[in-house]
């Protein structure tokens, strides 16, 4: 078969496969885990407008090199430019990174994502939107912002409010305790459309790149052949649902935990501790913003989740509420003290107008709303074998 590389001449953060029928796009950053830096959010954006334009092309494959799929936005440089004076290059990042988002939500083309490591923050924003998404045995699935000062945004308030299969009734509990997943557990509550076995990732591809078609009946046969039902672990969260779907249902984040508390006493079971451990020790803003975030995006489209998502993420990078991000990067990713001191420092010391002031529209001399280009297609995660 017919195939070339793409060599950008500025960097190689993506490498793009040519194919017949196809393309292979590579996130190709393995040293720091293939996290999205502004120059590869807007060369993915690209990359992806110029396939859905091409009618030669019928589908788009993305997977990250290494171990990772990807881990994530560049938080480090983040921090950098929020410290440097410069949160405004922040914003940037995340209205160029929340409208790829968008194209992918509602791409005309099937995207399969190869999900074969690490898929956190980021980059679950680049493949949970897409129509197809393949697990393996080394998938591990988090979104862990809350532990940093931050909140799951990259549509995450969308995707994981419609989460079916196990997950159903306590969809607020990934996002609030940034839990880890694996493939199997991906499949089982629909993060993951498929299980794959990663030896058999490279037949799959190859029969991929020879379909000429675009349609998702025709392409989820092909990842079908290649696929597996996998078993789930017995210490996985399947085993906790009753706990999940009673403790993560109740309206507010002290009466979460309140109620796991009342939980602990009744059952021998470490998890429950460890949960309340996790959320105690996560950013108290965080918890409070992202759980009216998911409860919003239950009742909203990807469009309204992301626009919102934009007005949250811009407060954070101001940093006037709470500069939880910076002192959570601090603590666990530059010093790794790993003891973040969090302002406000309890959940009580935050009242519901300071948790508006996330939702409210941005206010700024230079930075206005986010602004969606006009899009014709539903999004595929509505309507994706789940």
């Amino acid at each position: 078969m017919a195939s070339s590389i793409t060599i950008w001449p500025d960097d190689q953060q993506v490498v793009v496969e040519e194919k017949l029928f196809a393309r292979i796009l590579t996130l190709n950053r393995p040293r720091k885990l293939n996290s999205l830096s502004y120059q590869m959010i807007s060369r993915l954006f690209e990359v992806l407008s110029a396939c859905e334009a091409d009618s030669n092309i019928k589908l788009v494959i993305v997977k990250g090199k290494g171990k990772a799929f990807c881990a994530g936005a560049d938080v480090v440089a983040l921090v950098r430019d929020i410290n440097e004076g410069n949160w405004r290059l922040s914003a940037q990042l995340f209205r160029k990174e929340l409208t790829l988002i968008y194209l992918l939500a509602t791409y005309c083309k099937p995207q399969v994502s190869i999900l074969n490591g690490i898929v956190m923050g980021g980059g679950a924003g680049v493949s949970m939107h897409g129509r197809f998404r393949v697990a393996t045995e080394n998938s591990v699935f988090a979104m862990p912002e809350t532990a940093l000062g931050h909140f799951p945004d990259v549509g995450a308030s969308y995707f994981l409010s419609r989460l079916s299969g196990f997950f159903s009734n306590g969809r607020e509990y990934l996002g609030l305790t940034g839990s880890r997943l694996d493939g199997a557990e991906m499949l089982a509550c629909g993060l993951a459309t498929h299980f794959v076995p990663s030896t058999r990732l490279c037949l799959l591809e190859e029969a991929l790149c020879k379909v000429d078609s675009s349609d998702p009946a025709i392409i989820s046969g092909i990842i079908d052949k290649y696929s597996q039902q996998p078993n789930l672990k017995d210490k996985s969260s399947y085993l906790r649902l009753n706990v999940i779907d009673k403790c993560f249902s109740q309206r507010t984040v002290e009466q979460i935990i309140s109620s796991l508390e009342r939980e602990a006493i009744n059952k021998a079971d470490d998890w429950i501790p460890a949960t309340i451990q996790t959320l105690k020790k996560a950013s108290p803003t965080s918890l409070k913003i992202w759980l009216r975030s998911i409860r919003e995006g239950r009742l909203q489209g990807i469009g309204q989740c992301l626009v919102r998502e934009y007005r949250m993420a811009f407060s954070v990078m101001q940093g006037q509420v709470s500069k939880d991000f910076v002192e959570g990067c601090r603590a666990l990713l530059l010093d790794k003290d790993k003891n973040p001191k969090w302002q406000p420092s309890k959940l009580e010391l935050i009242s519901e107008s300071m948790v508006d002031r996330y939702f409210s529209k941005v206010d700024d001399e230079e930075w206005g709303e986010l602004k969606l280009p006009a899009r014709s297609n539903l999004p595929v995660y509505a309507i994706s074998k789940l």
